[in-house]
This record gives structure tokens, sequence and C-alpha cells, in this order.
């Protein structure tokens, strides 16, 4: 009697890069690089206008402002080394890539800011073909920005989760946002409608009121846990056994809608590193 061996469960996992997995802006390095001023009064100005979706502004910004207009492609790569990441990207996405028995994860970055930049920022982390940003055009002459070709922002990000899951296969109920600001509302209204599953990183009101569960901690791997007890249903002590096998370890965890969570000591290493605590304060009920 033959026996047929269950697929995995294949899950899409897309974050955003800005305060997602990063603790600055990118823009508001790269203007440092370069010398501009007034970056943020700049794209608040913008918002108000709504002349661009929210998180197009560096864009547009790139385009048309003249303290940005000579930026090239070194600049982007620079800026992104400039760029302060949260903890442990490295174990989180070796967690993703690993992946559980009976579940399978592909991991991608979609963010606004520019898709040089954050594929630096990421280097030797997420592979750069996992990577999606604002792609521009150059002049072949002076290497400089030409125009833009693509800005995933606002619905522009709901485009990219459209064609990853047709590329990938994925039903759009295992779809996995993390997202940290208003920029990040079309697409966690588009992953919710479907019932896909929605992690906020902060705590922005309008993000408070869709996603499916909110992490506040300045690690990265710390969205694994939202992913553990309610996707894969594994209960406290197996989760605990995870976070050790990373070297890490939890304290006092209330599972509410919001977990705050920090995590001390170093990073995660593939060889092993020094040992981690994490401590899980008491949840906000929402």
């Amino acid at each position: 009697m033959s026996t047929t061996m269950a697929l995995p469960r294949h899950y899409l996992v897309a974050a955003d890069f800005d305060q997602t997995l990063s603790f600055n802006d990118s823009g508001l390095v790269l203007s440092e690089l370069l010398g501009a001023a007034n970056f943020q009064r700049k794209v608040e100005g913008l918002a108000r206008s709504n002349l661009v979706q929210q998180g197009g502004e560096l864009a547009y910004l790139i385009r048309h402002d003249p303290e940005f207009r000579g930026v090239r492609r070194e600049h982007l790569v620079e800026a992104g080394r400039r760029v302060r990441l949260k903890q442990d990207i490295p174990a989180l996405v070796d967690f993703l890539e690993r992946g559980l028995e009976g579940y399978r994860f592909s991991f991608f970055v979609i963010s606004a800011a520019p898709r040089e930049l954050v594929q630096s920022a990421l280097a030797g982390i997420v592979a750069p073909e996992h990577v999606f940003g604002t792609e521009f055009e150059y002049e072949p002459g002076t290497g400089e920005v030409r125009s833009i070709r693509r800005v995933p922002a606002g619905y522009g990000k709901v485009a990219v989760i459209e064609e990853l899951e047709e590329k990938l296969g994925t039903a759009p109920e295992r779809t996995i946002y993390v997202g940290d600001g208003s920029s990040d509302v079309h697409v966690m209204l588009h992953v919710n409608n479907r019932e896909g599953f929605t992690i906020a990183v902060s705590e922005n009101r309008m993000l408070a009121r869709i996603a499916k569960r909110i992490v506040l901690s300045d690690n990265a791997f710390s969205i694994v846990l939202p992913v553990l007890d309610q996707i894969v249903g594994r209960r406290p002590a197996e989760i605990r056994a995870l976070f050790e096998s990373y070297r890490l370890t939890l304290h006092d965890w209330e599972k509410e809608r919001t977990d705050r969570v920090t995590i001390r000591a170093s990073s995660w290493q593939p060889e092993g590193a020094g040992a981690g605590a994490v401590v899980l304060q008491e949840g906000l009920t929402p």
C-alpha cells in the first residue's frame, strides 16, 4: 500500500525595510551623505500635498529636488552601507530558509527605498534578487539618475505581492507581511482581505487597527514569535526551545495582540555566539 507524503505549506514572507529591518530612514542617511538639508521637512511637505504615494517621497526628491539631482548608483550603495540594521537579521533569514517540518517560507524585502541602497544594506544576508525597491534608469555618460522605472510604494507593494504569489505559486492566505508605517496600510489591508497574516513592528495608529499582530522590538528575530504562535501553532515550550537553538531565551511571555520584546546580548552567528536573553514584557490588550 503506497503512501503519499504531504507537501509542506508554502508561505510568502514579505517585509518592509526602513524601520522594519533597520533603525533609520534610508532617505535621511542618503541626505546626510549628500549634504542635503531639511530632508524630513521636504518629506512632510510632499505627504501633505498628496503629490506622491506615501513611501515614494525619496524617489520623487531624487528625481526632482536640486539637492538630490546628482545622485548616482554609487551614492545609493554607500548610503546602504551606512544604514543601521536591527539585530539578528541573519538569524531570521536562516530560520526562514530552513523552515520547519511541514512549513516552507520564502522571504522577500519590499521597500520604496532605492533597490541598490537596500541591496547594499542587506549584502551577504538577503539575496539581491529577493529585494524589491525603487528602480531607476541612469544616464550613460554621468551615471546620474535619469528617470524612475518603478516605485513599490502604496499600491505598488500590492503589485509586488501579487507578482510573487504568482511566481511562487503560493495561495493568498499564505502571505505574511511585516511593516511599520503608513506606507504599509494598503498592502496590509490587501493581505488581510485575502485571509493572509499581517505583523506591525511599530505603534503606528493606522497599522494598530489593521495588523493581526503587533511586535515591538529592536531585534528582527522577534517577528518569528507570532509566526510560530499563530500560524504554526507551536506550544510555548516549543517556541522557547527554538529560540534557545539561536542562543536566545524567552522570559515572562504574555501572549496578547501586542508583544513588547527586548532582546539582549550579541547577535546570533551560524557557528554559535554568546548566549542571549529575550524578555517579552506583558502585552497590551487591543
